[in-house]
Parts: structure tokens; sequence; C-alpha cells
């Protein structure tokens, strides 16, 4: 169950989390400490950060620390959660969305989130909720 009040959290956010040279660092380290609860993600989201992280030392190993001390949540998906993250995929097949935003989306409709820390502004004001509610976006 995710904790009331939780945000979601993108790819771009861990990388820049974890990336003293990422350029988004700085914003990013600060929404990330504005949060009140630890912010929640998906094994997809995961997947790509770490491929992101593979040229900076430490990196991947960084990303589930961050999973281990409990800094960040990980929404586990189950089967019956497919067929809306397919649906999402088709909707959006002209941005394109990947399923790593496919899975948050469905997070955040499953679990009532409504925020996200993201640096894809362009995709995530597009993407609707349920097909009506927008994802607040941070930083």
């Amino acid at each position: 169950m995710t904790a009331p009040g939780a945000a979601l959290i993108d790819t771009g956010p861990l990388v820049a989390l974890l990336d003293r040279d990422d350029r988004h660092h700085p914003e990013c380290l600060e929404a990330f400490r504005r949060l009140r609860v630890p912010p929640v993600t998906t094994w997809p989201v995961l997947t790509e950060a770490s491929y992101l992280l593979a040229g900076v030392e430490g990196g991947p190993a960084a990303l589930l620390d961050l999973i281990r001390c409990g800094a960040v949540h990980v929404a586990l998906l189950e089967t019956a959660d497919v067929p809306r993250m397919r649906q999402l995929l088709l909707r959006y097949a002209d941005l394109p969305a990947d399923l790593a935003d496919c899975s948050l989306l469905r997070v955040a409709e499953r679990d009532g989130l409504a925020t996200i820390l993201t640096l894809d502004r362009k995709d995530f004001a597009v993407y609707r909720l349920q097909g009506r509610r927008a994802l607040t976006v941070v930083p």
C-alpha cells in the first residue's frame, strides 16, 4: 500500500539525484528533500535508471541503496495491471509513451497518487489519469 501523500518518481530525477554531474542534480535534490514521505517508483523505471547510471561510478548500486534504505519505495505491478498499461501505451503511442511511463501512470491511477517528480514535462503534461486528470509535475 502506498503512503498517503506519496509522490511518484520517474527515471530522470533518480538519475539526477545520483549523478552530481547531471545538470538537473540541484533541482532534483531539492525536490526530493521537500517530500514528506518517500517517493514511489516501479521496476521499469529502475531498469531505465540503472542503464543510464551505468557510466556513473557506483550508480546502479546507489540506486538499489535508495530502495534498500527506504528512501524510495517500489510499487509492485501485477498481471491485473497489464491491460491498463497496454491501453496507455496504445493511447499515447504518438508521443511515444514507454513502459516506464505507463507503469507510473497505472500506479498513479490504481493507488490514487497525484504528483510526480519527472524531468519529462512534455509527455507528462499530455498524460491523463482515467482520461481526465493530469498529474502535478515537479520540480
